[in-house]
């Protein structure tokens, strides 16, 4: 095997198009694609928990989950129950050029969300009116950086759980 062209071609993608077929019209969004170090989370995920790597060592959460603590250099680690709370910490509205899955959903959202017990701990995920309800389910003006939200979790075409976000006020 010949070595990579840079450390970029080293690395595994982050995340990988859906390959199933399934009718919901959800079946090529880029799904989630776990490592050793986050498959944890996703297994919560799929248990509706959402669980945050914490050092065994001093207790600091850390995300994305890794080997070793960057605070202390340990490698023992447990995985912390959080209250699925937290705030818009920014948004975006895409737009064109998109990938054609994307596409036909026009008026979707990502959201950053700061959880609530953990202000440093950011996910990325979409805010939406219901767990299964569509990406572009939420009207993009009801979108406000420090709206409080709450997880809810939709399992994809591929059988990935993903947290997604509703507002705590509807």
């Amino acid at each position: 095997m010949s070595p990579p062209e840079s450390v970029r071609d080293s690395l595994s993608p982050i995340v990988a198009p859906a390959t199933d077929n399934a009718s919901d019209n959800a079946a090529d969004l880029l799904l989630p694609v776990a490592d050793d170090d986050g498959a944890p989370f996703w297994e919560y995920a799929a248990r509706g928990e959402l669980r945050i790597q914490a050092c065994s060592g001093c207790d600091e959460l850390r995300f994305p989950p890794r080997p070793c603590c960057p605070h202390c250099q340990s490698f023992a680690a447990h995985w912390q129950r959080m209250s699925g709370r937290g705030r818009i910490w920014s948004y975006v509205l895409p737009h064109p050029p998109l990938l054609p899955a994307y596409a036909a959903r026009p008026g979707y959202n990502a959201i950053i969300v700061e959880l609530a017990e953990a202000p440093r701990i950011r996910l990325v995920g979409n805010l939406v009116a219901a767990a299964d309800a569509p990406l572009n389910s939420v009207d993009p003006a009801r979108l406000r950086i420090g709206a409080p939200v709450k997880a809810a979790f939709h399992t994809m075409p591929g059988g990935v759980t993903v947290p997604r976000w509703l507002l705590e006020r509807p």
